[in-house]
């Protein structure tokens, strides 16, 4: 029974990804998420940007939850996915954490609550 269910889900999956594709990232990453919202008639892409403080992985019931601060004040977000509504995900940087939930950076503020960018050694041409 656990296969066919399986089976389904990536079926899903697979049908929700024909148009666009999600990078490897995780917690400690900085993504920009465009969104699609419908305001009345008009629809248009509005684009999330912070860092990914948790990371969950359940087929077809994936989610991630993107933190930024905004006027000072801390503002979350939890995504599915392989939502419809998530047109694109973009990794801006990649952070340095040891942890697989960054929930403690809701207690921090200011320059504590920066994250360790990982540098590649790359050479871009």
């Amino acid at each position: 029974m656990e296969n066919l269910i399986a089976q389904y889900e990536t079926t899903q999956i697979a049908n929700l990804l024909q148009n666009k594709t999600v990078p490897e990232f995780r917690a400690g990453d900085t993504v920009a998420v465009s969104v699609r919202v419908i305001d009345g008639t008009t629809e248009r892409l509005q684009v999330y940007e912070g860092v990914v403080i948790a990371k969950r992985n359940r087929g077809i019931a994936s989610s991630f939850v993107v933190r930024k601060v905004s006027h000072g004040e801390g503002v979350e977000r939890k995504f599915m996915t392989y939502s419809p509504v998530v047109n694109k995900i973009e990794v801006v940087k990649r952070g340095v954490v040891r942890r697989a939930k960054l929930f403690y950076l809701r207690g921090l503020s200011g320059k504590a609550a920066r994250i360790k960018e990982k540098i590649s050694h790359i050479k871009k041409k």
